[in-house]
């Protein structure tokens, strides 16, 4: 394992490397949360793929791929499409409000008094969905260095973490750029063709597998139907997916990039479900299917490949760990805490607050590894994370940019019935029954047209200026300054 460890080392080394970077550019809020505003079309689309595609896409979908066969790409799947939907019909706008958060956008549309509750929801969302990748550093370490799960999400989630705080956006852009090359030759050019040679080809495939795992359909209609809810619908309103979007340097730089990361998403989905079914041939009897990645790795890859698969893995992971560290340290700050101490105008004014955002990556990320830690399993925290952005989120936000008669109390009615909706669902019916974000999104949204009707239309002049906003011609959005654009 010499030369396994050697490449992870060389890995890891570099990620600091890069953080270190990364702070000597990140000199500014504008700088730290979003990367200057104004990256270009490669490093875009290979950041947003990177984020997308974390722990729970790279070992819960080869899991999902070992339990249902083909079908298990649909989780992933499901995410990709999200991610092209997202990028053709809404990004362009998005990223021409030129906002930080979320919660900001919903301020905009609806004059102000939505910021806090909305955040409060977001950043259980940003936060569970850090927590899921730091759970899979355990497995990825448990491979490497036989560590004990404690010491493993302690050592991956200090060097997320590290770079994170050191240069925000842009040490996670350069890092993700890294990560998203990694996992590109890792898994999709070796660890794959490997899985199916090493599984005896798709004949010897289908021959020792039921004909279900070749079933397109056989995860099930109804877990399809929630997956498209869930991870669709969420990739629609994610912070860490919005914040990328405002890393754009441009309107066809979020379009057409985002595009093609959501196609690479479609791949990479297929990808994983092949090597699972490749790893249910090898190891029919394993006691989670989870383990299913970090077993075919460990078993069956030659050394020194062995380590670069690893990396692809942890690249995998750190990419959507760093990606959502940083929303839920944006929101934190941004839409509760300095919204609470009255510091933060709803135009998101410019103001140099690189320490303050600093110091709350430091203190969300110690908040992650610690909940890394008290829990286990990385697809009920993807899903909890999922449930509450799209059972509390989905309608105001969405209804925000579709519904002119949509109203600050609708917005706030619908985040509050389709929240509580959500969280007490699932205590009752169970963290993956479907029944939560149905009935969640129901209640949502029920109570935001109701409200919305029953309560006074939004100040004409509100919307006027929303508008201005939208078509990049308002004041906070105006073009940023004439700098070099990363390619």
């Amino acid at each position: 394992m010499a030369v396994d460890y050697t490449v992870i080392a060389v890995y890891l080394a570099g990620m600091l490397a890069m953080g270190w970077w990364g702070m000597r550019r990140a000199r500014s809020k504008s700088e730290f949360l979003v990367a200057g505003r104004r990256l270009g079309p490669v490093m875009y689309s290979g950041t947003m793929a990177a984020i997308v595609l974390g722990g729970a896409s790279t070992i819960g979908g080869v899991g999902l791929g070992y339990r249902y066969g083909l079908s298990g790409a649909w989780m992933v799947f499901t995410i990709g499409l999200g991610l092209l939907a997202l990028s053709v019909f809404f990004s362009a706008r998005i990223a021409r409000l030129r906002v930080y958060t979320v919660s900001e956008m919903l301020d905009l549309r609806y004059g102000g008094r939505a910021g806090v509750i909305s955040g409060v929801v977001m950043w259980a969302y940003t936060l569970m969905l850090a927590v899921t990748s730091t759970i899979a550093y355990a497995t990825i370490f448990d491979v490497l260095f036989d560590m004990d799960r404690t010491l493993a999400i302690v050592l991956g989630g200090s060097i997320v973490v590290a770079y994170s705080t050191l240069g925000g956006m842009w040490s996670i852009t350069l890092t993700d750029m890294v990560q998203f090359v990694v996992k590109t030759i890792g898994v999709l050019l070796l660890l794959l063709p490997i899985a199916v040679v090493k599984a005896g080809g798709f004949g010897e495939m289908r021959a020792k597998l039921p004909t279900a795992y070749f079933d397109p359909l056989g995860i099930g209609g109804e877990t399809i139907f929630t997956y498209v809810l869930i991870y669709t619908f969420g990739m629609l309103i994610g912070q860490d997916i919005w914040q990328r979007v405002f890393t754009a340097r441009g309107d066809r730089t979020a379009k057409w990039g985002g595009t093609v990361a959501g196609t690479y998403c479609l791949v990479y989905a297929l990808a994983g479900a092949v090597i699972g079914t490749a790893a249910k041939v090898l190891y029919p009897d394993l006691a989670s299917a989870d383990t299913a990645f970090a077993t075919i790795v460990k078993d069956e890859l030659p050394v020194g490949v062995r380590g670069l698969v690893l990396a692809a893995a942890l690249a995998a992971v750190m990419s959507t760990s760093s990606g959502a560290l940083i929303a839920c340290a944006t929101v934190a700050n941004n839409d509760i805490w300095s919204r609470l101490r009255g510091l933060v105008r709803p135009d998101g004014g410019e103001r140099d607050e690189v320490r303050g955002n600093r110091l709350f990556i430091l203190v969300m990320g110690v908040a992650v590894i610690g909940t890394a830690i008290a829990l286990n399993n990385v697809v009920e925290a993807l899903t909890v994370a999922y449930n509450l952005l799209v059972g509390g989120l989905l309608v105001p936000i969405l209804g925000g940019l579709l519904w002119r008669r949509g109203t600050v109390q609708g917005a706030l009615a619908s985040v509050a019935a389709g929240g509580l909706a959500v969280v007490g669902l699932m205590a009752g019916y169970g963290i993956l029954a479907n029944e939560p974000v149905y009935y969640g999104l129901l209640a949502s949204l029920a109570a935001y047209v109701v409200v919305s009707l029953a309560t006074p239309a939004t100040d004409p002049a509100v919307l006027a200026a929303w508008r201005e906003r939208l078509a990049g011609r308002a004041p906070g959005a105006a073009a940023a300054p004439p700098v070099p654009a990363a390619r």
